[in-house]
């Protein structure tokens, strides 16, 4: 089942080829007008390298972009977004230099070649140089940029000749070198971001000014909008570590629903869950949910990170060891705020960690059943300030569909005439066009049907339905 924390973040395109980056979801124009400046650079320096001009590589400050500044005034943010950017920007070029290799279009492929030369040079010039980057990473940069070089060289040699035999040997070489760059591209990629990561994390772990760490707090959010990848990367500098620090100090309380929701950001890949464990961090979250003086606010975040790393979609579940020692304590925070909360989407990030759990562990569902929890999400189901959507119903529908296994809850369902409600869900219909909330409400009428036909194995809730579907079809008639 899908967390909540996909229903925040948005969505990230992958680009073909070897490097994949993400895509800055921004106003199309805009995003052309801030292209367009580094297009037709690089286009310039296409006509003038086809012309009998000398020209010295290493001649530092060549192919800055003008107008962008002192990159050393440029705050880590706006570093890491220039990244994001011009490495898009070249691994589009990589991809279509890999289409047009396949198709034999030479002359296109030593145009696109050029263009890639002048974007990597230009993003080295621009990021690395200015940055002062530690000299293992312009050792790479020299060795992308000769690796880069010698792609001009060679696909250029293809454009005087059509000797088949030469052409073909050439393609099977190009690609080869191809491959290297855009391996190399990427790594060089990954490193730079890396050092700009390192910068934030230090924010957090250095400054005790609130500002200044909320700050580095939210650049770090909006990074892990932009992919796996880059939460992946966030991870492994220690980000997680760094948070969950500040979710562990009274004088930063404010900053725990905002630390959170990052944490819960990062963990959507193995390494940010890899770190939560290694400091205790689901013990931190179960100190938070049970907290009764913890804002609302921050219990709601706290149930996120547990949404996540609980999720079924993980093929790692080892760090679920240490949950088990708190479950009963979690359980009831959880079910607890679901009955509390002054929203839906309080109410949404939950019951999502108590429908992620109840698939991990049987316990739970044993746990709930004690808690009443029947009684609370049906009530909850009612009640359109908490259960206001379609994702709200799925989280329901699924911990009832859970339950349903135990025969403890059908005398729960049948006390609460809850099979009434149950026929409700079974033709939930979506209030919008949007494909995502058809699916949700497909989801709700799978799981609605399940929970159905697991109760019904009591012949009293299978009379009870029929009785019931009766009246609906008349009513309706």
């Amino acid at each position: 089942m899908a967390t909540p924390q996909s229903s925040r973040q948005s969505s990230y395109s992958s680009i073909s080829g070897k490097i994949r980056m993400h895509a800055i979801h921004v106003d199309s124009v805009q995003r052309w007008m801030e292209d367009l400046r580094h297009m037709t650079e690089v286009e310039c320096m296409c006509v003038l390298q086809s012309k009998p001009i000398g020209v010295d590589e290493d001649a530092p400050g060549e192919l800055i972009v003008s107008g962008t500044g002192a990159v050393s005034e440029h705050v880590t943010r706006d570093n890491l977004q220039m990244l994001l950017k011009r490495a898009l920007v070249v691994s589009t070029e990589l991809g279509k230099m890999f289409q047009r290799l396949e198709k034999g279009r030479w002359q296109r492929v030593h145009s696109t070649a050029v263009r890639v030369h002048c974007h990597v040079r230009s993003l080295i010039q621009e990021y690395s140089t200015a940055r002062n980057a530690p000299p293992e990473m312009q050792k790479y940069d020299k060795s992308l940029l000769e690796k880069c070089m010698e792609l001009n060289v060679i696909t250029e040699r293809c454009l005087h000749t059509e000797d088949e035999y030469f052409l073909k040997s050439m393609k099977e070489a190009i690609h080869e070198i191809l491959t290297d760059v855009s391996d190399s591209f990427s790594h060089m990629i990954d490193m730079a971001l890396a050092s700009e990561i390192q910068i934030l994390i230090r924010q957090i772990e250095d400054s005790n000014n609130v500002f200044a760490i909320s700050t580095a707090i939210s650049n770090l959010l909006s990074l892990t909008q932009d992919g796996p990848q880059l939460c992946s990367i966030i991870a492994k500098e220690g980000a997680v570590v760094a948070l969950l620090k500040i979710c562990r100090q009274d004088c930063f309380s404010t900053l725990y629903a905002h630390a959170l929701r990052t944490v819960a950001s990062i963990c959507c890949v193995e390494e940010g869950i890899s770190q939560l464990e290694k400091v205790d961090g689901i013990l931190c979250l179960a100190d938070i949910l049970t907290d009764s003086t913890c804002a609302e606010a921050t219990r709601a975040e706290a149930a996120a990170v547990m949404a996540q790393i609980t999720s079924p979609h993980h093929t790692s579940t080892q760090h679920l060891a240490s949950f088990l020692e708190s479950m009963q304590d979690i359980v009831t925070a959880l079910i607890d705020l679901c009955e509390s909360a002054s929203c839906g989407e309080v109410f949404l990030l939950a019951s999502a960690a108590l429908a992620n759990i109840t698939f991990f562990d049987s316990m739970a569902c044993e746990i709930l059943l004690q808690l009443n929890a029947v009684h609370m999400l049906l009530q909850a189901c009612r009640d359109r300030q908490r259960v206001d959507t379609p994702y709200s119903k799925d989280q329901v529908v699924t911990i009832l569909a859970n339950l349903s296994v135990l025969e403890q809850c059908t005398a729960d369902v049948l006390e609460e005439k809850g099979i009434e409600q149950l026929l409700v869900l079974l033709n939930e219909k979506p209030s919008s066009s949007s494909p995502s909330e058809s699916a949700a409400c497909e989801r709700v009428q799978q799981k609605a049907a399940v929970t159905l036909a697991r109760l019904s194995r009591d012949p009293l809730v299978a009379q009870t339905a029929i009785q019931l579907k009766g009246c609906f079809e008349e009513a309706c008639s």
